[in-house]
């Protein structure tokens, strides 16, 4: 909450200055703002409701199973799959993997999921080995997969 005030109040004290400054300048800039705000907002609404729909149908104690203390490895490997294979923007990630501790996700799934679901990109696969080769493409992929893993271990033995 402070963070958040600090931040809000820095911007409005910058945009006073650049406002006394350059008033055509900040007028441009805070229209391409909106502009931005405008078209992100779809996007960022159709993630809030598969955030929502997510947490709806998975149900704590299902989220607890499936990546949950006792899911154990088979958790961590379930975890990585699914951010393997998902594409969610990564200002969602972090808010997503609070939503899943709060609602009986544990630790080192969490990383392992948040980790694979921005390091991984297996739906983007086709894309990245026409772009980058596929030898380059499978080495990417299989080392970022091993990285999600050893980062979930590593997040397992100091959390504990």
């Amino acid at each position: 909450m402070v963070s958040g005030v600090i931040l809000y109040s820095t911007s409005v004290v910058l945009l006073f200055f650049s406002y006394v400054k350059s008033r055509e300048k900040t007028g441009k800039a805070l229209k391409k703002a909106l502009k931005m705000f405008i078209n992100t907002l779809p996007d960022m609404l159709a993630i809030m409701l598969f955030v929502g729909l997510v947490l709806a149908v998975f149900t704590p104690k299902l989220i607890g199973a499936l990546i949950g203390e006792s899911s154990g490895i088979a958790g961590i490997f379930l975890a990585t799959a699914i951010g393997s294979i998902s594409i969610v923007p990564s200002f969602i990630v972090f808010p997503l993997g609070k939503s899943l501790l709060e609602n009986g996700a544990n630790l080192p799934q969490v990383a392992v999921l948040m980790s694979s679901l921005m390091a991984v990109g297996l739906t983007t696969f086709p894309l990245e080995r026409k772009t980058f080769g596929l030898k380059f493409a499978i080495y990417r992929n299989l080392s970022a997969i091993l990285m999600c893993l050893l980062f979930g271990l590593l997040v397992k033995v100091v959390m504990g």
